[in-house]
């Protein structure tokens, strides 16, 4: 085998330990193993690039935005900093950019935002990472600011709440679906706004395309989640999501933990965040939020329960020095934090950029819990994969690093169906991208249905799709070959 300089280097480094030791004590140090040998290697060393994860991105990277070019570190970790620049208008954005990108991308992204269900908000912190020499392809770009020749027409079998939340709402900002869990939604508002939200219809402002539904960030509209959760003994899980968990100030994320956590049965609460990849100095600077969350965080531990961190990394683009550093410090704290990313095409969707996020997530102690199939949401068919390629793309992952950091593969069914593993369908047709999923804990007599985006079908398939009066059939078809063409599926 030919070995780099890297390489070999890191050889050396190992070849130093010669003589192994009669014992070792537990009072020996790793100075003691310095003169000892080593087993013959049955296995060639790793490339560097292997390692490539633990390589944190450093240094004032946010000076190459020339608005930010005399920007001190100090400054860039404020949060006030981060909050008062992030990027809202297209205008704005052109400001920040201005010398970086050429005309012919801001007219696309003027254009794109006309289109989108989601509005544009961008951290400074992000749009710092993004490649601005090659801004069409980078996987930062790609989640969070629109290109008008990116859309594609939506599959026609899309919604605006694909997965039925409102339908398990027995109160607005609570969703009731599984046996023990509901997911809370205390607010409306986020960081950053993702093109892919599943809540397009609801978080953010009103867009061109969508009116939205509102989740008011008022404890007095609150009480009756917290009732009728107190009202069902049933439920052990709490997810507080939203909008994001991250735009709660410090006062009203105490007093959701701590009434949660009064409630004898609440037995497991999870905060949900996309903050720590798009602002991860808060953790570090917001000191009073951070103090707030830790707090919670032991007052469940002294109760007896659970309370983690659900975080959003969708690429190792995300990832810094300053991410590395405030996931040390809710470790050293104590405070579990667990990922969940979802799957977009050009920016997760091969084996090589999902297996360096899952490594990179792993290094700085954020457990990789989910990664899921793009939701059917209006205006991103351009970012969604097909179940194939996911199901391939999950046994390319399966075995690169512990099993307790490899996430699991899941499709959310259309219609509230829930979490199902992506290759656990009952029935896929490659040809027409129609998988069929059964959900027995949600509802046994229904069937969820997932469509792949027409254009990675065959040729064959985008020609079934192109008429419409043969829609109905390839649904009838898909159920019945499903082997539950007595249960009824939801569309």
């Amino acid at each position: 085998m030919n070995y780099t300089e890297q390489d070999i280097s890191t050889i050396e480094e190992a070849e130093k330990f010669n003589d192994l030791p009669e014992s070792i004590s537990g009072n020996e140090t790793l100075e003691s193993l310095e003169d000892q040998d080593i087993p013959e290697h049955i296995k060639d060393f790793v490339g560097i690039d292997e390692l490539e994860h633990r390589n944190f991105t450093g240094g004032a990277f946010w000076q190459k935005i020339p608005a930010f070019s005399e920007i001190t570190e100090e400054e860039f970790l404020d949060t006030k900093f981060q909050n008062k620049h992030t990027v809202r208008k297209v205008k704005k954005l052109e400001e920040l950019v201005k010398g970086l990108v050429n005309d012919k991308f801001l007219e696309e992204v003027k254009a794109g935002m006309e289109r989108a269900p989601m509005n544009l908000s961008i951290s400074p912190y992000i749009l710092s990472l993004i490649d601005w020499e090659d801004p069409w392809n980078d996987p930062l770009r790609i989640q969070f600011i629109p290109i008008n020749s990116g859309f594609k027409k939506d599959h026609p079998k899309l919604t605006l709440d694909s997965l039925a939340e409102q339908g398990d709402s027995p109160v607005d900002g609570l969703v009731h679906r599984y046996f023990d869990k509901v997911l809370f939604l205390p607010l409306d508002v986020c960081p950053v706004y993702c093109r892919f939200c599943t809540r397009s219809y609801a978080i953010g402002g009103n867009t061109e395309s969508v009116d939205k539904l509102r989740f008011r960030n008022a404890p007095d509209n609150w009480k009756k989640a917290f009732a009728y959760i107190a009202s069902r003994p049933e439920i052990e899980d709490v997810v507080i999501s939203g909008g994001d968990a991250y735009m709660l100030v410090p006062d009203r994320l105490r007093l959701i933990g701590e009434i949660l956590l009064e409630i004898p049965h609440v037995r497991r609460m999870r905060f949900a965040s996309k903050g720590p990849a798009v602002m991860p100095m808060k953790i570090l600077t917001d000191t009073a939020w951070t103090e707030a969350l830790v707090d919670i965080v032991n007052l469940g531990r002294k109760k007896g329960k659970e309370v983690v961190l659900h975080t959003h990394f969708n690429s190792a683009n995300e990832i810094t020095d300053i991410t590395r550093r405030s996931m040390l410090h809710l470790f050293q704290k104590g405070v579990t934090v667990r990922n969940q990313s979802v799957l977009i095409k050009g920016v997760n969707d091969t084996p090589e950029s999902m297996i360096e996020l899952i490594r990179k997530l792993s290094y700085m102690n954020v457990q990789p819990y989910y990664v899921y199939q793009h939701d059917m949401v209006p205006g991103t068919e351009d970012m969604r994969t097909s179940v194939k390629q996911t199901v391939a793309l999950e046994k390319a992952v399966r075995g690169v690093t512990a099993g307790f950091n490899t996430p699991l593969f899941v499709t959310d069914a259309p219609g509230g169906g829930g979490k199902r593993d992506v290759h656990s369908y009952d029935f896929y047709d490659e040809t027409t991208g129609i998988s069929v999923y059964r959900s027995p804990s949600v509802d046994d007599s229904k069937l969820y249905l997932y469509f792949d985006p027409i254009d990675t079908l065959p040729a064959e398939g985008r020609k079934l799709w192109e008429d419409e009066t043969l829609h109905d059939r390839l649904i009838e078809n898909a159920v019945t070959n499903s082997g539950y063409a007595a249960l009824e599926p939801v569309l």
